[in-house]
């Protein structure tokens, strides 16, 4: 049959992923870095994605395709979802938490079978500055003590109820941010707990349901996104936002972007 459907330019599509949560029937999915239309099925054709692309890479158009099945798309999202809660589920597992519901209290376990490189840490830095470095012609001497005071850092990693985020001011980084912004350690990272992540490469509706378990399981004091001034870097603050919004908690979601040539600008 003839009918209204969704297509994507994928020379304008720069994969950001901003659509895919937009597209309540999952027919948008970012494949190969790309967002691509998964089954012609899954597409009602009333184009509630359209708005969300800064590229303006989606359309609707008329051409031959299958009518929409409701019931068929409804069934994809469900096992989406099922995924993905299995996946969060596994990755707090892997952080050696696991909740006892004829308890009160998280018991931590490590498992010797697990990756230790997985290992849920908590340490005290000293904040000594030690060992300066003379950088290049021009510039001073100086010297810098990592702030960092926990293990992971990867949003794909961090167990939703690690110990290091209760009551914690809470820093969702962008991958590239701390590579423009040179002062990341003293003036972003100080002070406060971090889970690192791309919204272009990984998968966004996982990072909205895990900040989402996050910021419900855990009292934060406050949230901050440092995000790149590239399109498809707004994904992380989108993600930010939504999960606010879905754990019903009274937060502001602070805003820092940073330029490709590393300059910091608050939004």
């Amino acid at each position: 049959m003839i009918r209204k459907i969704i297509q994507i330019d994928e020379e304008k599509c720069n994969g950001c992923g901003l659509c895919v949560p937009n597209c309540a029937e999952g027919a948008l999915q970012i494949i190969d870095g790309k967002a691509r239309l998964v089954k012609d099925q899954y597409c009602d054709g009333l184009g509630a994605c359209l708005g969300h692309c800064p590229q303006d890479a989606l359309h609707i158009i008329e051409r031959e395709a299958e009518e929409f099945d409701e019931e068929a798309a409804m069934e994809f999202v469900k096992s989406l979802k099922e995924s993905r809660n299995q996946e969060i589920k596994a990755e707090s597992n892997d952080g050696h938490f696991h909740s006892h519901e004829n308890h009160n209290h998280m018991h931590m376990h490590m498992h010797g079978g697990g990756c230790p490189g997985s290992r849920v840490r908590t340490f005290n830095q000293d904040r000594t500055a030690i060992d300066p470095e003379t950088a290049g012609s021009g510039d001073i001497a100086f010297s810098l003590k990592s702030q960092l005071q926990q293990w992971p850092v990867q949003l794909m990693l961090v167990p939703v109820q690690a110990p290091y985020f209760k009551n914690a001011d809470l820093l969702i980084t962008a991958d590239c941010v701390p590579y423009s912004f040179a002062d990341y350690h003293p003036k972003l990272l100080k002070g406060k707990r971090v889970v690192i992540g791309c919204p272009k490469l990984d998968d966004l509706d996982f990072y909205i349901e895990k900040l989402t378990a996050i910021i419900k399981e855990n009292d934060l004091k406050s949230i901050t996104v440092a995000f790149m001034e590239v399109p498809c870097c707004s994904g992380m603050v989108y993600a930010a936002q939504q999960a606010v919004l879905a754990s019903g908690k009274d937060l502001k979601v602070n805003k820092v972007r940073i330029t490709i040539d590393g300059k910091k600008q608050e939004v």
